[in-house]
């Protein structure tokens, strides 16, 4: 993560974690639930965007960097709510060794038809 040590006054957005949890299903198969887990202060930014198809339909995909105070519980694979935006967490490391930040890389994809 290229992310340089952001001033605790520029983590003005306020988002909501989530984890994910695999519940089973009666009829077979599992099925991925996000369960509240906290909400924080944190930077988020978008990086860049690009069109594409998914499943017969087009898509589009951005890609964020959120920053925020260090936390071991959050994992690729959970989600940060941000705005009413699903932001799917593709990476999460410790900013600069000093377990003071965190910082995740993102993605938020929706169908556009």
């Amino acid at each position: 993560m290229s992310e340089e040590r952001p001033p605790i006054g520029s983590m003005t957005d306020r988002v909501a974690l989530k984890r994910r949890e695999m519940v089973s299903q009666p009829e077979g198969g599992h099925v991925a639930l996000f369960v509240p887990l906290a909400s924080a202060w944190a930077r988020v930014r978008s990086l860049r965007g690009r069109q594409g198809t998914s499943a017969d339909g087009r898509a589009v995909e951005i890609s964020h960097a959120v920053v925020l105070r260090f936390r071991s519980d959050i994992a690729p694979g959970d989600r940060i709510v941000y705005r009413d935006r699903a932001l799917d967490v593709v990476s999460a490391a410790d900013l600069d060794g000093r377990r003071a930040f965190l910082s995740c890389a993102c993605s938020e994809t929706s169908f556009t038809g």
